[in-house]
Parts: C-alpha cells; structure tokens; sequence
C-alpha cells in the first residue's frame, strides 16, 4: 500500500511539506447544486427573500471562505490567493454554484474551490429555509484542477532579448 502524504512516519497526521515544490500558477474550479422549489427560485428572482440579497450574500460568503479554507481543513496550506470567481446560475431543480480559484503557489486550489462552492451552498440554505424546507446541497464537486509548467531556470550569463 502506498504511504500516504499526510500521514508521518508513525501514522501520525502531519501538514505536507511543499518547500520542494516550483511556484507556479494553479487553478481550480468545483461546483455544487442547491435543489430548491419553483415558488423560491421565484422569490430570489423578484429580490422578495425575506432576509435580502441572497446570491449577493451567497457569492460574498464563497470568497470569504475560500481565503479562510486552511482554518477550516486542518492539514491544508495557507495560500495566497490571486483571484476568486463565483457564479450562480440556475438550473431546472435549482441553483449551481461554480467556484474557480487561482493561485501561484506550491500547492494546488482545490480545497479552496470546494470550500467556496459549499460556504455558498450553505448560505443559500440559511436565506432560504425559512420559504423552503425541502432544499438539498448536493453533488459538490471538483471540476478541474490546472497548473502551470514551472519556469525553466536562467542559465548562468544569460542576457534577456532586447526585442
């Protein structure tokens, strides 16, 4: 069996070291689904929620948790993130939530997309449970992940191109 990379020597959980790992521009995107009653896609529609804005909300709460992932997944590396995308758009039975997020750093996104789809998903329960009752958060999910090739190291005497 292979060793896992989050496990130590003794079986002990322990944060992965990436020091060794290029900096390099990464990216993820994960999406999730929210079912919901046609009489509340029609409330959210019209701006008739009772507790406001919902998706404005929802989408506010997607990039507040993505920057805040490592304080919710405890092995997970703080990341300096460049750029959080979230879009809401609805579906036959609902609502989908597609989170993409960038980064350059030495480990990859995708804790964070998926934070943000599901921090979103939640506070489209919140806003809405009391219209709904019958809602579902499901199929939260990784849609891809990319990352860029590292740069190829400077030669020694190397003298940048005047063009």
């Amino acid at each position: 069996m292979p060793r896992l990379s989050h496990l130590d020597a003794t079986g002990a959980a322990r944060m992965v070291d990436v020091s060794h790992k290029p900096t390099v521009a990464r990216e993820a995107v994960a999406q999730g689904h929210i079912r919901l009653q046609t009489t509340t896609l029609d409330l959210i529609r019209g701006g008739h929620m009772p507790k406001g804005e919902v998706l404005a909300t929802a989408r506010i709460a997607a990039i507040q948790a993505a920057k805040r992932t490592s304080d919710w997944i405890p092995l997970c590396h703080p990341l300096p993130l460049s750029g959080i995308a979230v879009a809401i758009a609805e579906s036959p039975s609902g609502l989908t939530i597609t989170a993409t997020v960038r980064t350059t750093a030495r480990t990859g996104v995708e804790m964070e997309a998926l934070t943000a789809v599901s921090a979103a998903a939640l506070t489209l329960y919140d806003m809405c449970k009391a219209v709904d009752s019958t809602m579902v958060i499901e199929s939260i999910h990784l849609l891809s992940k990319t990352k860029a090739e590292p740069p190829a190291p400077e030669l020694p005497g190397d003298v940048p191109s005047p063009i």
